[in-house]
This record gives C-alpha cells, sequence and structure tokens, in this order.
C-alpha cells in the first residue's frame, strides 16, 4: 500500500526535494534573510546610540552579537568592533544554506529576535519549528 503523500502550502513533499519544493524554500530564505539583515542593521545602529531603543545600547549589542553569532557560529566579545561584528553577521547570513537558515531562523523567532514570516520551509525532518504566522 502506498503512503499517502504530503502537501503543504499546495506542494507535494517529495524525497529528494522536487524543483517546486526548492523554489518555495528559496522564496522563504530570502524573506527570512532580508528580515535578519534588517534586525542586525537595527541592532548596530540601537547599539551605538544612533536610535533609542528599549533596554539601551546594552540591548542593541546584545541583540546584534546574538543575531550573528547564529550564523557565523562565533561568539564575539568585547574585543571586537560593532562594525565589524555588523559586517561579518551580513557576510555569514548571505553564505549560509537554507537548512540552516531554516533551523537558526525558528530559534532567533522564538528568542523574539526576529518576526515570523509568511510561510516555513518545507521538506525538513525539523520543519515542526513554527515561525510562520500560519496555524
Amino acid at each position: 500500500m502506498k503512503k499517502k503523500s504530503e502537501i503543504k502550502y499546495g506542494i507535494e513533499i517529495t524525497k529528494p526535494h522536487s524543483k517546486e519544493m526548492y523554489n518555495h524554500n528559496n522564496k522563504i530564505a530570502e524573506e527570512m534573510r532580508t528580515n535578519v539583515a534588517l534586525e542586525i542593521y537595527d541592532a548596530y545602529r540601537k547599539a551605538i546610540g544612533e536610535v533609542a531603543a528599549s533596554g539601551g545600547m546594552d540591548k542593541g549589542e546584545k541583540d546584534l552579537r546574538s543575531l550573528v553569532e547564529a550564523f557565523s557560529g562565533y561568539h564575539y566579545g568585547e574585543g571586537y568592533e560593532l562594525l565589524d561584528v555588523r559586517d561579518q553577521g551580513i557576510a555569514a547570513l548571505n553564505s549560509c544554506a537554507n537548512w540552516q537558515l531554516h533551523e537558526e531562523y525558528s530559534y532567533l523567532c522564538f528568542k523574539s529576535l526576529v518576526p515570523r514570516t509568511s510561510k516555513m520551509m518545507v521538506g525538513f525532518e525539523w520543519e515542526k519549528h513554527d515561525y510562520s504566522e500560519e496555524k
């Protein structure tokens, strides 16, 4: 007896991933990268005092370091210039694979550092992470 295929967002979930699944995931990845980049730049602006922040400059710096660490894998301590942290974070974000983006975004969303996305990525074992607005 053939197992009934799963459909998510009108896309049949297949193994290996179909072109339709890759296209969907790339579209969601673009939304995630945009959201994270905006949050990195915003946290940087708060950290240097360019804009007022709830929690002050310390909160901005903490958020900046947390966002960048999620994609770079490095913990940036006090000895790093914030501009370098920001720029290295953007570079790491732009070069990370979709599976990493999917996983880290879910955690950052849980920590309220990034907004929820319009949809989730599909075809991952851990896709039960709920970072979308759709319930």
